[in-house]
């Protein structure tokens, strides 16, 4: 291995340290406790080292919000997987994405945050919205696409369906809805919205 090939490797372990480092604190303690001060003095680096891989937090949200986009799109895509071997059903796939999609949201609130509630300098819906982003937004089109409806323009009804999801998954964890009726609201967004 060459000089600059362990630098790179060196750097980016650095980087992952600080965006795991980040997103641990905040699903801790919220992301008002995440720092650059606090991640340095956990990740045992200097500010400027930090300041040298990311501008600020902002960059360090964003970077939590594309890992998480990632990892979303494999929940979904493996909720969704699983159910097509289980029965070839497009309402029981339906179902499956949309009860990953908020048990995502409940299991990762920090991550969801960094997403899809703060600001990480992120474009969404443009033609410079990062990979990660667009590929979250294409597993969601694969399972719902197929349920639009005559007429409809399949990501239309993907957008719509998944802004409900968020809404649940928001009003969900701010106390607003029963957790105990979860269920039954998947099942009436499911029969009310989608072609299945």
């Amino acid at each position: 291995m060459s000089v600059q090939e362990r630098k790179e490797r060196e750097r980016a372990g650095r980087e992952r340290l600080i965006v795991t480092t980040a997103r641990e604190l905040a699903e801790q303690q919220g992301w008002d406790a995440v720092t650059t001060r606090r991640l340095a003095e956990r990740i045992e680096y200097s500010q400027p080292v930090l300041y040298s891989h990311f501008r600020g937090k902002r960059e360090i949200i964003g970077a939590v919000a594309l890992e998480g986009a990632t990892e979303m799109a494999g929940a979904l895509r493996a909720a969704t997987s699983a159910t097509a071997t289980a029965t070839d059903e497009p309402r029981a796939r339906v179902v499956a994405l949309a009860r990953a999609y908020l048990d995502f949201a409940a299991d990762n609130p920090a991550v969801y945050d960094a997403m899809f509630q703060l600001d990480g300098g992120l474009a969404f819906a443009e033609e410079d919205t990062p990979e990660p982003l667009k590929d979250a937004f294409a597993a969601f089109l694969e399972t719902l696409g197929e349920v639009a409806g005559d007429g409809v323009h399949p990501a239309l009804f993907t957008e719509l369906f998944w802004a409900c999801l968020h809404g649940l998954a928001t009003l969900t964890r701010a106390g607003r809805l029963p957790p105990e009726d979860s269920e039954r609201r998947v099942e009436l967004l499911v029969d009310r919205l989608a072609v299945v």
